[in-house]
């Protein structure tokens, strides 16, 4: 028998903060009546402003980010198109997967896992692409798997550089409504998500943002849909209807979400999210002495981070331990890093005594895993970052940009 509430650290789903589960704890009610578009197409206008998008629409399909990615993809591309993507992880591996099944042509630049989206190479193959035969360009812009963040505004100028029509995908699954992104200042034309990460809901709603130049695309595509058919939403949306019977409760639950953001304002919540992921990221690195999978601070993620252990020990070991033993949740290594990281996700509803919580319940995991960690090495650091920086959650944020040089 447990006692007490689980920790739950990894990278999603998150914690459902009690106002969203008291928005959601109503009962079912009727999406076909007359007063349900009243409530739908503001939803469906609010939520641009956490993607930052000036124009164009936002979709929720039930499911979860990848049924976005398979929105996206179907909705604009063609069997036989050409897209252009990278593989650092096993979200953007799986991506690429999901473009194969449709039939498209993969451009594929394979890069070491903790490494980003790679600009350099990104330019070279566009500026190469004379008859602009590569249709879409998919960046993974925080990979979950390796607690990277890569720089999407990059991406966007060497297309604008080469001067390439090629349409900017985005899988924004772990970083939107968490990590700074800019929809229409860095020209994304769609980008994906999920309820169960940022906007601190349950899994269930694939929300996915498209630019008027996809839904332009998406007129011409000639792959198959049907669930997730952009023109079938667009023409119930227009009435503030769905196609098919909506995840009322989730919209319920995400009209609370959208408002929580923006009652702390956009601003802070990446500050937040960056003040923590620093805490967390020092503790590894300066209090047990260890590494993260990501190559160099810059892409180190503020939603999460994949720790790296010494060879001879096996993170899974860690991982369960914490769960049978303390009853914290924390990631696996997955494909590639299997057995050799763990992750600590440090998104959504979360505050420093969280994330100390998950830094003291790892660091007896380690312990009992004979890991050569000393008791509070990590939470020491951890909590000295958190009294230092106090003083930052009154002031105006000033949202780190990262940025990447890129060699032309």
């Amino acid at each position: 028998m447990r006692i007490g509430n689980h920790g739950l650290f990894i990278p999603g789903p998150t914690n459902i903060p009690n106002r969203l589960r008291q928005a959601m704890d109503l009962p079912l009610e009727d999406h076909r009546a007359p007063d349900f578009p009243a409530f739908t197409v503001k939803l469906l206008e609010d939520l641009k402003r956490i993607f930052k998008q000036d124009e164009g629409r936002v979709f929720f399909f039930p499911g979860s980010g990848t049924g976005g990615w398979e929105a996206a993809i179907s909705n604009t591309l063609s069997p036989g198109d050409t897209v252009l993507a990278s593989v650092f992880g096993q979200f953007s591996f799986l991506w690429v997967e999901l473009c194969k099944r449709y039939g498209l042509n993969v451009q594929v630049i394979e890069c070491e896992w903790g490494e980003g989206v790679p600009i350099d190479k990104y330019s070279q193959a566009l500026r190469a692409d004379n008859t602009h035969k590569i249709k879409a360009v998919l960046a993974c812009h925080n990979e979950t798997t390796t607690g990277v963040t890569s720089d999407i505004a990059a991406v966007r100028q060497v297309m604008n550089d080469a001067k390439h029509p090629a349409l900017l995908m985005v899988d924004g699954v772990s970083s939107i409504a968490s990590i700074d992104f800019r929809m229409s200042e860095w020209g994304v034309d769609l980008a994906v998500s999920g309820s169960q990460k940022g906007f601190m809901l349950p899994t269930g709603l694939a929300i996915v943002a498209a630019s008027e130049k996809a839904l332009a695309a998406s007129k011409n595509a000639q792959s198959t849909r049907y669930f997730f058919n952009f023109e079938d939403m667009i023409t119930n949306n227009d009435m503030g209807y769905f196609p098919y019977t909506p995840a009322t409760i989730l919209l319920r639950g995400l009209r609370a979400s959208v408002d929580m953001l923006e009652e702390e304002g956009l601003n802070n919540v990446f500050l937040r999210h960056h003040r923590l992921a620093q805490g967390v990221q020092k503790a590894v690195v300066d209090g047990w002495g260890l590494s993260l999978c990501a190559k160099t601070s810059e892409l180190q993620s503020n939603t999460v981070s994949a720790i790296c252990l010494p060879s001879g020990y096996d993170a899974n070991n860690v991982v369960e331990i914490a769960y049978h033993r303390y009853s914290l949740s924390l990631g696996k290594g997955l494909n590639l890093l299997a057995g050799k990281v763990f992750r600590i996700g440090h998104l959504g509803w979360l505050n420093e005594l969280m994330v100390l919580q998950a830094l003291a319940g790892t660091e007896m995991a380690m312990r009992d895993a004979a890991l050569p960690v000393a008791a509070g090495s990590g939470v020491a650091v951890a909590e000295e970052h958190f009294r230092e920086t106090a003083t930052a959650v009154t002031s105006t944020p000033k949202i780190p940009v990262r940025k990447q040089v890129v060699n032309l």
